[in-house]
């Protein structure tokens, strides 16, 4: 499916916003949200995803075991994608945006499971996604933070963007 068909699938025409877990629209896509989507009367786009919390250690460490499991993935150099899609097309106004935060709470067993829903852990042969989910319940049981606690909190960054659609 290509990368166009895959953006308008999660595009919600009424609510004119579009969440995504990963950032990184080509600015081809974006071209093609601006001239193929509605946007609603008003003309306003709005982009809102979690981004990765690392300011607490015991986040930091899971988040670096995923690190080596996502070590290749497109979307790694995500921080910039505003530099382009947006700022040099002539499809939308100015980028506005605003940083939210929240925390996910969660039993070890959930953590563990998040973790093991990720899909770049998910395609792992067997031993290798075992060997990923036992160090992350090491983190877990051995961290002073984590360590005999019975939830766990993940703190997320909310990333939220808007524009407003050019005149035509």
């Amino acid at each position: 499916m290509p990368v166009h068909e895959v953006a308008a699938t999660g595009f919600d025409r009424e609510a004119t916003v579009y969440e995504r877990a990963r950032p990184g629209y080509p600015p081809d896509a974006v071209a093609w949200l601006a001239g193929h989507l509605w946007i609603g009367p008003a003309g306003r786009l709005g982009l809102v995803w979690n981004a990765r919390d690392r300011s607490v250690d015991y986040v930091d460490r899971l988040w670096s075991i995923m690190d080596q499991v996502e070590r290749r993935a497109p979307w790694r150099e995500h921080e910039e994608w505003h530099e382009s899609a947006f700022t040099e097309t002539p499809w939308f106004g100015p980028l506005h945006e605003a940083t939210f935060h929240h925390e996910q709470t969660l039993t070890v067993d959930d953590v563990v499971a998040r973790f093991q829903s990720v899909s770049h852990v998910a395609v792992l042969p067997a031993a290798e996604r075992d060997a990923v989910l036992a160090e992350v319940r090491q983190v877990l049981a051995t961290h002073p933070d984590t360590r005999g606690v019975d939830t766990i909190a993940i703190p997320y960054r909310v990333d939220a963007y808007w524009c407003k659609r050019a005149p035509r």
